[in-house]
């Protein structure tokens, strides 16, 4: 079940973020990007995606309860009474409205349908902002942060993956790099400073540490981990291409550009798994509930005692060494012309030495 879940809230991510990418490229000028062939079925799948992938989070709680209130009631209480159910109703009503309105048109005819998708889109992100956990706990600022923070990273990796699979040329590549590097940078921003604001709502500050001791915590640690190497595939793929275009106007991009891409499901499964974790709104009574994290305890075999303490030893300074080595591979692998699947492996070897060099520095 909990696989499950993941991979409901990765694919989740991937709906949000194809329809997105989708309707913003349509929107940019044929002069300013590759040519870019987005089927008919591809969004239809993606919205009634968003519809279907929404509902899982609802249907945790109807099976959680229905053996008390029965089956009818419970699906009544839950879609009326909770605010998670709620906001599926809503994000149905306007997934619904949505596929309706897709059947019909073709985007690459007139740039308003594309517009019009967009704004149903951004409202659909919008819903899902209303009922997250910072909204709960924060009213009104909470939505803002966490609609926030999921419409700058759809917007950046919407495009990034439409770009990268659905291109049928990289022509225009100059001219999308020139637009698309500052879009990407000002999402980055604003995904770092909505992300430490969400972070604040979860846990007292100075607790990122205490926090690796909960599942919760590690789940948020290996996804901050697999954010470096999606910036060193941001690096090549913005600066060491454009180099490389403006002196070999035949390379193609598109192979590193599905790279960073495939980096980024890696951050989407494990943004799921932080979803299905309980956020740690005080550690020690979390601990107290639920004990310590499976991995953790694996690492340390419950020889460390709360508070943790950060104190890097010879061990954990040489494995954050080698983890900076396996970062450097990754760029080292574009100019080195070496197999893309090396950087691949890199990306997962430095997040492994990252994680135990952190691991056992507490």
């Amino acid at each position: 079940m909990f696989i499950a879940n993941v991979l409901s809230e990765a694919l989740l991510y991937l709906c949000f973020s194809i329809l997105l990418g989708s309707f913003i490229l349509q929107l940019v000028p044929e002069t300013a990007r590759p040519q870019i062939k987005i089927s008919k079925g591809l969004l239809l799948t993606a919205t009634l995606g968003v519809a279907f992938l929404s509902f899982v989070p609802v249907l945790k709680i109807i099976l959680y309860l229905y053996k008390d209130l029965g089956l009818g009631m419970t699906v009544k209480s839950v879609l009326l009474n909770f605010e998670v159910g709620k906001s599926w109703v809503r994000t149905a009503v306007i997934s619904f409205i949505l596929l309706i309105f897709l059947i019909p048109i073709r985007l690459d005819k007139k740039r308003i349908f594309s517009f019009i998708g967009l704004i149903f889109t951004i409202i659909l992100i919008n819903v899902r902002g209303s009922a997250s956990h910072a909204s709960s706990i924060a009213g009104w600022q909470g939505y803002f942060t966490h609609s926030t923070h999921f419409l700058a990273v759809c917007t950046w990796i919407g495009i990034l993956v439409t770009v990268s699979w659905f291109s049928k040329n990289h022509a225009n590549w100059q001219r999308f790099l020139k637009w698309f590097t500052p879009v990407a940078g000002a999402c980055l921003v604003l995904i770092a400073l909505t992300g430490f604001d969400l972070m604040s709502y979860t846990m007292n500050e100075g607790d990122y540490v205490n926090s690796w001791s909960l599942s919760w915590g590690q789940a948020l640690l290996l996804k901050h981990l697999a954010i470096a190497p999606l910036l060193a595939y941001a690096f090549i793929n913005s600066i060491l291409i454009r180099k490389k275009l403006s002196s070999d106007s035949a390379f193609n991009p598109l192979p590193w550009t599905r790279l960073e891409s495939v980096v980024v499901l890696l951050i989407f499964s494990m943004t799921g798994a932080l979803g299905q974790e309980s956020p740690p709104h005080n550690i020690q009574t979390t601990l107290s509930e639920s004990g310590y994290s499976p991995l953790f305890t694996f690492i340390h075999d419950g020889k460390v005692a709360f508070p943790l303490h950060f104190s890097p030893g010879l061990m954990s300074i040489g494995l954050f060494i080698l983890a900076f080595i396996f970062l450097g591979m990754i760029i080292l692998t574009f100019t080195k012309k070496a197999p893309k699947m090396m950087s691949i492996i890199t990306s997962i070897l430095f997040i492994l030495a990252g994680y135990l060099a952190l691991m056992l520095a507490v």
